[in-house]
């Protein structure tokens, strides 16, 4: 197995010295270290809060005990439309990239055993639950002729930039949930993970003398990753009285093991290909407590806060490893989110809607960039390569009593500063751009940043039979 030389070189916390892969440390948070929320077209609805309420499988992506709540059996299953939009802008030029998916968002289930004794008792039920996601995003950046390089054919000024990334993240969750007496419930669960990442980092440089766009592959791009993981959760809900109830639950780290295959360029033994590496990652240890307020029948609110506990954390093989960890250790602060949702019912008909804020996974970072006229400064960045996440949503739904249809509508948006093109080659690592075309070499001491302005519309529609 050939084994990758890069480095992610010493970070201060006010200097963010040199990435070795910006897309890694990215999907390192954004894929590795976060869990598909996408539940049935109620949970959606109210955005993901339900830690308290419980009642249904979709409990398994907040808090068990909530399988506890069910009093009747239940299966569903969800399509979801994902609608992904980027607006990048440089250089007084904007790009838009947009892509809708079609997919199985959820499906999932209760059955629900009564205990015919005088306990107290009253239910142990079982739930199992599908969550499915897509993890497609472009980052499309527009050129800037101010920004030049000397490259051996000649030079040439920047013509664009993209993060291409293709692939699916899913959780497969099997839990347990009892109810003691109709006041407090405990519920444990098992949960699988999936995911599926090919990702691409290419840069275009125009020549002057002739206008042609000369394309480079960063070292150790495009790469594959074929990764799967498990957790466990526990929790509990307790009624203080018929209409308010707190929850809490426990996610463990979710554990992977992560097999990724790298093209390579210009190696002194190798020359160009594509080599194998396994990577063993640990994700952060999350903490979720959760309140509810049910008026009657007809409605009910509930908020969700979650809280990361640990920082992201990759098995130590070589330099790579180390110092990744480095810089999460110095540079990510522990993530949180707030999730509100509330339901209304009116007869047969249902009415949803909710809020949730994702906070920003970094510290502030500052690079040594150019800027719009190709000059070069050092700038200070709060949401460097990611940023906080506003969701808003609602929903409809109607009971047909056994049956019931339900709709849902998500809109999350977030804002971020996108750095590319350093790319450095030294003693024992190499992060240039490599042209398989004209067998070019870029190099780069400096940083260009592009902004992104990133727009997710979602639709939902759950079909669920009450048995």
């Amino acid at each position: 197995m050939l084994k990758k030389s890069l480095v992610l070189m010493g970070i201060s916390a006010a200097f963010f010295a040199q990435a070795q892969d910006v897309s890694l440390i990215r999907n390192t948070v954004d894929v590795y270290s976060s869990t598909p929320m996408v539940g049935s077209a109620k949970f959606n609805a109210m955005a993901g809060a339900n830690g308290a309420l419980g009642g249904d499988a979709n409990s398994l992506l907040t808090n068990p005990a909530g399988l506890g709540v069910a009093i009747s059996g239940e299966v569903s299953a969800t399509l979801s439309i994902m609608g992904n939009k980027n607006k990048t802008s440089f250089g007084g030029q904007t790009i838009d990239y947009s892509k809708t998916r079609g997919d199985l968002g959820n499906a999932g289930g209760v059955i629900a055993f009564p205990l015919m004794t005088e306990s107290a008792w009253k239910f142990i039920n079982i739930g199992v639950n599908f969550s499915n996601q897509s993890l497609d995003n472009v980052i499309q950046t527009p050129g800037n002729a101010n920004i030049t390089a000397a490259l051996p054919d000649g030079a040439a000024s920047l013509d664009g930039h993209a993060y291409s990334r293709y692939g699916n993240l899913s959780k497969m969750s099997f839990g347990v949930g009892a109810n003691y007496n109709h006041t407090f419930y405990i519920g444990a669960g098992l949960n699988f993970f999936n995911a599926s990442v090919d990702q691409y980092d290419r840069l275009g440089l125009r020549m002057n003398k002739n206008n042609y766009v000369d394309v480079f592959e960063r070292q150790d791009t495009p790469y594959s990753e074929r990764a799967s993981g498990f957790s466990a959760s526990v929790g509990v809900i307790g009624k203080l009285s018929p209409n308010f109830r707190l929850g809490a639950s426990l996610e463990t780290p979710t554990f992977w093991s992560i097999d990724r295959e790298f093209s390579f360029y210009n190696n002194p033994q190798y020359g160009n290909g594509i080599a194998p590496e396994d990577r063993k990652f640990t994700s952060p240890l999350k903490a979720t407590v959760s309140a509810a307020f049910v008026a009657s029948k007809n409605f009910s609110l509930n908020v969700d806060y979650t809280l990361g506990l640990t920082k992201p954390d990759y098995k130590v093989y070589g330099l790579v490893e180390r110092d990744l960890n480095s810089f999460f250790k110095e540079n990510y602060k522990n993530m949180s989110e707030v999730r509100v949702g509330a339901e209304y019912r009116v007869q047969q008909l249902r009415l949803r809607g909710g809020y949730s804020y994702l906070s920003s996974p970094f510290d502030a970072l500052t690079v040594s960039r150019f800027d719009n006229a190709g000059n070069i400064g050092d700038q200070s960045y709060s949401n460097l390569m990611l940023s906080d996440r506003n969701l808003l949503s609602f929903g409809i739904g109607y009971d047909f009593k056994s049956f019931y249809i339900d709709a849902s509508y998500q809109n999350v948006t977030s804002k971020y500063s996108n750095p590319f093109m350093r790319s450095v080659v030294g003693t024992d690592y190499d992060s240039a751009y490599y042209s398989l075309d004209s067998k070019s070499i870029y190099t780069s001491d400096d940083y260009a940043v592009s902004e992104v302005k990133n727009s997710r519309n979602n639709f939902f529609i759950t079909v669920g039979w009450k048995f």
